[in-house]
């Protein structure tokens, strides 16, 4: 019988004993990680955006896509649990949050002259601000179950980030200023944003991860990844996602300590003149995306200009109907009758594997005029009545976690300040960028993950809820 050498240095059989060990060990495994088959439906969702986009109109309403048939799984999986195993509801606090914007919804629904349109819209809004939100604050059991479902966003920044990468270095990726350099993934030109977004994202928890206390692997890979992420962000040309970015990573790092925050700032500092000075060929380019920020009142592009006339046509919709707006999913149909001739109805796309097409304009580009135009001052006012409140709530256990860790060196706070970063992050991340966009398109699902890991942080009192 051939002898093996123990871990404790004591020598164990390869026989009979050695195979029961081993039997054990394995089983341990395979329960430790049906422990986590609850998390299955997020981590499903969050897979199948990388699966590529069919060509088309990706903001035409009533397509749904594989992210999406998953996120109604996981709603439908967590109110089988609940039954199953008769586990409380939402905190009171928790369904106020969550809930209020449902009644806006409703309201907006309910007073659109197209029912249709009103009920397409109320499922919709639903699912991305309440339900699938919602299902992970009661799915989600304590800061590992946080990790392992903002590990597979980061897993799928970094995919999407790579495929974005491969496209600006070998011309194959969306047109932009008569190249076919701007990274887009597997999301295609029709939804420009979907890569920026997803990239973003993941790069917001890798700061997280990296610029909290904690083993030093972690953090390690956590900043290799956040490292790796930046390419991709910067190829994708997308001036408010570099925008909200910026002042994410800035927030977090200054919540992170101020003393870290001065040595972070230097390298990202020497990373973005590396980044910059350093792709090639389209430096220049982005050199230029870079300055036009500042020119945006000066001398706006048309898009800028397309962008600045849906945001009057979107207000002026709300001075006619000031308390529930136009209703839901009715911007599209209002736009011309309140849009100056200075909006040209469609913005130019191709490349990624799709011909010339125009893709119409349909959306103010901004979630809080895009509410306050289809919902009035009663949807909008309770949906971002809903965000603050999650805002002030995760930063407030944020600060409760470092507060412990700095007084008592808690082992626990030290491990819970990772995902209160990070979510902090997202937030703030969401919060700014929804000045510049707003929702539609394949990579909605993921908007409505974010969010779910997001509020669980700021819902929920203790670091380790109850398994």
């Amino acid at each position: 019988m051939t002898l093996t050498l123990a871990p404790s240095g004591r020598t164990r059989g390869a026989g009979p004993a050695g195979r029961h060990d081993g039997a054990v060990r394995h089983h341990l495994t395979l329960r430790h990680l049906a422990s986590y088959a609850h998390l299955l439906p997020a981590v499903a969702t969050i897979a199948l955006l990388a699966a590529p986009v069919a060509p088309g109109n990706v903001s035409t309403s009533g397509k749904v896509t594989p992210a999406d048939a998953a996120s109604a799984v996981l709603v439908l999986a967590c109110a089988v649990r609940l039954l199953r195993d008769r586990r409380r509801l939402l905190s009171p606090a928790a369904a106020i949050v969550l809930g209020a914007p449902v009644v806006g919804f409703a309201v907006a629904a309910i007073a659109s002259p197209d029912p249709g349109a009103g009920v397409t819209g109320f499922v919709r809004y639903a699912q991305v601000f309440v339900l699938v939100p919602a299902a992970l604050v009661l799915l989600l059991r304590d800061r590992r179950d946080f990790a392992v479902v903002a590990g597979a966003v980061v897993a799928l920044a970094l995919v999407q980030g790579g495929i974005g990468v491969w496209q600006y270095a070998t011309a194959t990726g969306a047109s932009y200023q008569g190249e076919d350099i701007r990274a887009v993934g597997t999301f295609g030109p029709s939804d420009i944003m979907g890569m920026a977004t997803v990239v973003a994202y993941g790069l917001v928890i890798s700061v997280g991860y990296a610029l909290a206390p904690g083993r030093r692997a972690v953090r390690t890979g956590a900043a290799a990844c956040a490292a790796l992420l930046l390419v991709p962000l910067t190829v994708s040309f997308s001036r408010g996602t570099w925008i909200a970015t910026a002042l994410a990573l800035a927030a977090m790092t200054l919540l992170a300590g101020w003393r870290q925050a001065v040595r972070v700032f230097a390298v990202l500092a020497a990373c973005a003149v590396l980044l910059v000075g350093g792709v090639g060929v389209g430096s220049q380019l982005i050199t230029q995306r870079l300055a036009s920020i500042t020119q945006v009142t000066d001398a706006p592009d048309q898009s800028v200009t397309d962008r600045y006339t849906l945001w009057s046509a979107a207000l002026s919709m709300w001075r006619e109907h000031p308390a529930t707006g136009v209703g839901l999913k009715r911007f599209p149909d209002e736009r011309d009758s309140h849009a100056s001739l200075a909006l040209d109805s469609g913005s130019d796309t191709a490349g990624a594997g799709q011909t010339f097409t125009r893709e119409p304009l349909l959306s103010p580009h901004n979630m809080y005029l895009l509410a306050l135009s289809e919902q009035g001052l009663i949807g909008c006012g309770l949906l971002t009545g809903s965000w603050a409140a999650l805002l002030a709530g995760g930063a407030a256990r944020l600060h409760r976690a470092r507060r412990a860790f700095r007084t008592r060196g808690a082992f626990h706070a030290r491990t819970a300040i990772a995902p209160g970063l990070a979510a902090v992050g997202l937030l703030l991340w969401q919060a700014v960028d929804f000045l510049y966009a707003d929702i539609g398109g394949p990579s909605t699902p993921l908007t409505a993950v974010l969010l779910g890991l997001t509020a669980w942080w700021s819902l929920n009192s203790t670091d380790e809820p109850a398994r």
